[in-house]
């Protein structure tokens, strides 16, 4: 069980973790959706804490990846 920054409690051994295509050995993060919300963890150190976003979080970010933000 984790427990992100806004204590919101996920149990991270239940959740279907994806990696993007565009990964590579160095360095990637994995990304679950759980009720509702986006869990994102560092794959190379999938133990540690997780960050959770809500779909709003979630939709600004992945605009602001596409948009050349980050």
């Amino acid at each position: 069980m984790k427990i992100d920054r806004k204590g919101i409690a996920v149990d991270t051994d239940e959740l279907d973790f994806h990696k993007s295509s565009f990964s590579n050995q160095s360095g990637c993060v994995e990304v679950a959706e759980h009720n509702g919300h986006w869990v994102v963890r560092d794959s190379k150190n999938p133990d540690r804490d997780v960050l959770v976003f809500d779909s709003k979080e979630w939709t600004a970010f992945v605009s602001g990846v596409a948009f050349g933000e980050f």
